[in-house]
């Protein structure tokens, strides 16, 4: 019962922008606006055809490369960081830095360095998801509670035994919190990247040819594609972070039930 609740919430708003959507374009006539009944039939007969494996499978595997990459680089980089003052204060100018200049900005030098492979791709991914993990990351271990870090001290655990049972488990909450914030940029920059790279395919390359040969059915659908991606994303990582943080998300249900 609560789960069907939570679902018809959930889809609420969407029907009802579909609905509303849907009567607003029953009598329109220009060309550049999509109906959502032909909006379906483009979805299925173009993009659930041989481009979901020559453009979508391309596009979904540079982003889990690249993704994986900044989640397992933010995560050890943030901790290293997060768990030593010197190098902390050492490195923070240069993290400041890269961080302020913007990752599509650094795309055609990339290319120039790596190539027009994917290589240059998966790169831009990794790097642009990296800054949310990692500083989220230090964050955390930076956040551990210090009686607790006291007591573990007290019996002796420390080392890679005090970093597995205690930092991390601690600092996963802010690291899931950084991971949530990356999802949507590695979408975003595996667009851009398969724009400005047209080489190798991809989705936002392929939109961009049905935007310049005047295909606004087939290129509407590829949006469409784009955005039910990142919902299945979303999804999916909160299935992962409820199985990984029951415990967190527990604790802070029977918080809020005390108050």
């Amino acid at each position: 019962m609560r789960a069907g609740r939570s679902l018809a919430a959930a889809l609420a708003l969407p029907l009802l922008l579909i609905a509303v959507w849907w009567v607003t374009t029953l009598d329109n006539t220009n060309p550049f606006v999509p109906k959502p009944g032909r909006l379906v039939d483009d979805f299925v007969e173009v993009w659930l055809g041989s481009l979901l494996w020559d453009q979508v499978v391309p596009s979904l595997t540079r982003l889990a490369i690249g993704l994986v990459s900044a989640i397992v680089g933010g995560i050890a980089l943030g901790v290293v960081i997060g768990s030593n003052r010197i190098v902390r204060k050492l490195v923070s100018p240069l993290l400041e830095f890269i961080r302020a200049v913007p990752p599509p900005v650094l795309l055609p030098v990339l290319l120039l360095l790596l190539g027009i492979d994917d290589s240059s791709k998966v790169f831009l991914i990794a790097l642009g998801c990296l800054w949310p993990i990692l500083l989220n990351t230090v964050d955390g271990v930076r956040s551990v509670d210090e009686v607790l870090s006291d007591t573990t001290r007290t019996y002796g655990i420390t080392g890679w035994d005090r970093m597995r049972f205690f930092v991390l488990p601690a600092a996963l909450p802010r690291i899931a919190t950084g991971i949530r914030l990356a999802l949507p940029i590695s979408i975003i920059l595996m667009v851009v990247s398969e724009m400005y790279a047209v080489t190798g395919g991809g989705l936002g390359s392929q939109i961009i040819l049905f935007q310049r040969t005047f295909q606004n059915g087939p290129m509407w659908a590829g949006i469409l594609v784009l955005g039910l991606l990142g919902v299945a994303l979303a999804f999916l990582f909160r299935v992962f972070e409820r199985s990984m943080l029951g415990w967190y998300h527990g604790q802070r249900e029977a918080e809020f039930s005390d108050r």
